[in-house]
């Protein structure tokens, strides 16, 4: 079965690779083309903001919650972030029901620093009384459907569900507590980073490479990029090398992608948010 296996990946990276000598790819897309993306809010009634984003077939949905509880000792002016990712056994068959597994794990971390290091909420405006009590906000990442480049849907996903959160109204009493008013304000988001994964296959960069895709490329790397185009977090992954030239070239493809995202797909949402 393996050999089966290992013998239609061959198949089909000759087939891709013969494809790219054209500038061409097996869903008839250009080299620097995304698949269709749409972003749609609001579809969790219980959530304080969420986000279900279509990426070609692959399809996140994205929750935000926030609650109250303890700063971090080394910050305790600060609110709290916190980004986990659910793999759905429903979204691929190469995902297992349980708790979070490595890979998961490592998911959830690249797209909580892309979030974290573009500083894309203002976590000094959620400190409720310093050292004792601040919000906290959880970033749920579901996977509906998995048909390549999770890691730029996730944070799409993320974004888009951040900037639909809002949280009720409150005021803190002299005393450091916390009292709740009639109302909503938006979360105090400040910064859009927007992922960016490149595949690297036999000299040619590819931009939100396919589940085949990613089967077959040498290489990956993912890079972070914020509203002024610049880089917040990079992850290389599989063992492909990627040379100065290849990640100063991906990181200009990076910045150019993620800017047409933000301006055309993720523009309308960023207006509301400054507008609530």
């Amino acid at each position: 079965m393996s050999n089966s296996y290992g013998i239609m990946e061959s198949i089909k990276r000759k087939k891709i690779s013969e494809l790219l000598k054209y500038d061409k790819r097996l869903d008839g897309r250009g080299l620097m083309d995304f698949r269709k993306i749409k972003i749609e809010t609001g579809m969790i009634g219980t959530a304080a903001g969420s986000a279900l984003v279509s990426l070609g077939n692959t399809k996140v949905m994205t929750g935000i919650k926030v609650e109250t509880g303890t700063p971090f000792t080394d910050k305790p002016k600060s609110g709290v972030l916190t980004t986990n990712v659910e793999l759905t056994p429903l979204a691929s068959p190469n995902f297992e029901a349980g708790p979070p597994r490595e890979k998961a794990i490592e998911m959830a971390r690249v797209v909580d620093r892309g979030i974290r290091e573009a500083k894309a909420i203002d976590l000094s405006k959620l400190c409720i009384d310093p050292g004792k009590l601040v919000f906290i906000v959880y970033v749920d990442i579901y996977v509906l459907n998995h048909d390549g480049n999770l890691f730029d849907a996730f944070a799409l996903s993320a974004i888009s569900a951040l900037l639909n959160a809002k949280m009720k109204k409150y005021t803190v009493k002299k005393n450091g507590e916390l009292k709740y008013g009639k109302g909503y304000i938006k979360l105090p988001v400040q910064n859009y980073p927007v992922e960016i994964s490149i595949g690297k296959l036999d000299g040619k960069m590819i931009v939100d490479p396919s589940l085949e895709e990613e089967a077959v490329v040498d290489g990956l790397i993912t890079i972070a990029i914020g509203k002024k185009g610049e880089i917040c977090a990079m992850q290389k992954r599989k063992t492909g090398v990627f040379s100065v030239e290849d990640i100063l070239l991906a990181i200009t493809i990076a910045q150019k992608k993620a800017k047409e995202i933000r301006e055309n797909i993720l523009g309308e949402l960023i207006a509301k948010n400054k507008k609530a």
